[in-house]
């Protein structure tokens, strides 16, 4: 039996026993090994240093010819992925080995090279009516009586109080998103002065990297000047600063969505307002009080909502076809005939409700308000902005009218002469006397 290095000395501590006279079997008893060990290792001829152990030599790793290149690619681009790095040494580099390999070696460096920062972050806290966050959650579909419907959720949490509110839509647009912040205001009872966001387009203008000012979306700005809140953009890939907002999102699927079946949205909202007095009557786990109690502070502190609702308008370029009709969501509005011509632009002001037409430039006009479809693929079309509009069938009608009777002679001796054939003209009564005589 070789011993370690660490039970080797633990052995070689009893030779002091074994000089006063114990036996071989009382020291093994003690040292937790076989007599034959003790013995071996305590005799007087016994070596006087630890066991050396022999290592194996092991063969080198496949992937060590590709291990400087793969090292110079993470170091250039850290988060370059170990599928893309595989297929390029296969295509660029003759390598033969499989992804695994490369995975596995990928994992290693990567953590070598370009060390992650520590996921750890500094708790803040903000005072009463300070602060809300603002996210979206994906809820999937649901089947309803004209059809599958994707069901998106709406979250707005106060930062204090961790107070929630949702409402389910199936739109994410700018017209949906601000309403729904409307709705919340009534709900909370009160504008919050400061909401954090994702970098989402329906707040963002465009993505700037890191360290640069975030330019924010115009209706985003006028929306917030108009209820009085300062709109603040969280940092790329720090999930961390919403963090009261992105566990809310999980806590209401759980506790609303999840093992039920729903037919309609408004069965969604109605669920959800029958399970908020039960997260509210909970007692919050990093505040440690009741929900409730501590949101009466935070509402309190809210500021006070506009008399007038702000209109929220989406804009958009869009070219007249021939028909008369403007694509928007894979429906078609229809405008008046007379003012507008094929492959005109105009400009569309889309509301939550109303799809708006108007032509663009410095002095705009109104063209026509339409209900916005509800569904994908709808006419909106006002009948009395074709009245008038010829359809092709009157033009054909009008030739039909016009064109001269032609007997059958006639007939033939015209088609003859638009073939460009000559066609010598007999009186029939020639056909009549040759089939006489025949």
């Amino acid at each position: 039996m070789l011993l370690s290095q660490e039970e080797w000395m633990d052995v070689r501590a009893y030779r002091a026993l074994r000089a006063a006279g114990a036996s071989w079997a009382d020291i093994a008893r003690g040292a937790g090994c076989d007599w034959r060990t003790a013995k071996k290792y305590l005799a007087d001829e016994a070596p006087h240093t630890p066991p050396s152990v022999k290592r194996r030599n092991h063969p080198p790793k496949v992937i060590e010819p590709w291990a400087g290149t793969i090292d110079a690619w993470l170091a250039t681009e850290p988060r370059l992925q170990a599928s893309v790095i595989h297929r390029r040494l296969v295509a660029d580099h003759g390598f033969t080995a499989s992804y695994q390999r490369v995975k596995l070696y990928v994992a290693e460096a990567r953590e070598r090279i370009c060390p992650q920062a520590p996921e750890l972050h500094r708790r803040f806290e903000v005072l009463p009516g300070a602060q809300a966050q603002v996210d979206w959650g994906d809820e999937g579909t649901i089947q309803t009586e004209s059809g599958p419907l994707h069901v998106y959720s709406f979250h707005m949490t106060l930062s204090y109080s961790r107070d929630p509110f949702c409402c389910f839509v199936t739109s994410c647009d700018l017209a949906s998103f601000w309403g729904c912040h409307i709705v919340a205001f009534d709900h909370f009872g009160g504008v919050p002065a400061k909401i954090l966001y994702d970098r989402t387009k329906t707040v963002v203008r465009r993505h700037v990297g890191r360290g640069q000012e975030v330019p924010l979306h115009p209706e985003a700005i006028a929306f917030g000047a108009h209820y009085g809140f300062s709109i603040t953009v969280a940092a790329a890939y720090r999930p961390q600063a919403k963090g009261r907002v992105e566990r809310q999102v999980k806590i209401v699927r759980d506790g609303v969505v999840m093992g039920r079946t729903f037919t309609s949205v408004a069965d969604m909202n109605q669920a959800f307002a029958e399970w908020l007095p039960i997260r509210r009557g909970e007692i919050h786990r990093t505040h440690g009080e009741v929900i409730a109690v501590r949101a009466l502070a935070d509402r309190a502190a809210l500021g006070a909502i506009p008399t007038h609702p702000y209109i929220v308008c989406e804009r958009h370029l869009r070219t007249v076809g021939k028909d008369c009709l403007v694509s928007f969501e894979a429906s078609v509005y229809s405008v008046p005939w007379r003012s507008v011509r094929k492959r005109m632009k105009v400009e569309l002001r889309v509301t939550a409700d109303t799809v708006a037409i108007w032509t663009p430039g410095a002095e705009p006009e109104a063209l026509a308000i339409h209900e916005r479809a509800r569904t994908r693929g709808s006419w909106m079309v006002d009948p009395t902005h074709w009245e008038g509009l010829p359809d092709g069938r009157e033009a054909e009608n009008a030739s039909d009218l016009a064109a001269p009777v032609m007997d059958e002679a006639e007939l033939m001796a015209s088609r003859s002469m638009k073939a460009g054939v000559l066609v010598a003209r007999r009186d029939l009564t020639t056909y009549d006397r040759i089939g006489a005589v025949a």
